[in-house]
């Protein structure tokens, strides 16, 4: 694994560990979408499916679980925890995630790298990450509500993104000029909709700004 490979899954890890942390600290989901949440978790239950066929290494085996525990421990606490539960925007959070859902698994049936059950799954999962970030684009535009999306969590989903273009990059040069039609479609889709989140955070962190200045 090449190194902006693995700073590219340690930063998005690290994303994930934080807007967990942010929520258990502060008891409030809002702003939060709980559909965008249910997506990664199901991204990471899909392409980690693999961890009981097949062992790999420690490095790989921790690494898998805590991607799968952490966004199931997110899911679970905004459904499920008595203070949590009550700050969820359920009214804003209505985007429709099993369409997506429903689409990516038709898309991955009809184009994966290879028909086998592993290979459907994993293409599942690519897909699915490009748009699962659509329902929290969604609410962050409806709500504005920036508190839980903290500056830390949107520092490090970007970083996350700049070093997959990277690795990108990178493995065109290293591995004979190989295209990978599925994740690099699937990644520059999904960089352009973090591109859209990320200027409606801006704005909506401006706002969140200029309304807590004096008169």
């Amino acid at each position: 694994m090449n190194l902006f490979r693995l700073a590219g899954d340690l930063t998005h890890l690290l994303s994930i560990v934080v807007l967990f942390r942010k929520i258990r600290t502060t008891k409030s989901c809002a702003g939060i979408s709980l559909k965008t949440q249910e997506l990664y978790g199901l991204v990471f239950l899909t392409r980690y499916i693999d961890l009981v066929i097949k062992y790999h290494s420690l490095y790989n085996t921790l690494g898998k679980l805590i991607f799968i525990g952490t966004s199931l421990a997110t899911v679970c606490h905004m459904r499920y925890h008595k203070v949590v539960k009550q700050t969820y925007n359920k009214d804003q959070d209505t985007f429709r995630h099993y369409y997506l859902i429903l689409f990516c698994l038709g898309l991955a049936l009809l184009i994966p790298r290879s028909f086998t059950v592993i290979e459907v799954l994993w293409a599942f999962s690519i897909y699915l990450e490009a748009v699962a970030i659509l329902p929290q684009l969604v609410l962050l535009q409806r709500s504005r509500n920036i508190d839980n999306l903290t500056g830390n969590y949107v520092f490090l989903l970007g970083a996350y993104r700049a070093l997959y273009l990277l690795n990108w990059i990178y493995r065109f040069f290293t591995e004979l000029h190989r295209v990978l039609w599925i994740p690099w479609v699937s990644g520059l889709v999904q960089t352009a909709l973090y591109a859209d989140f990320f200027y409606y955070y801006i704005k909506s962190w401006k706002k969140h700004e200029e309304l807590k200045l004096p008169a």
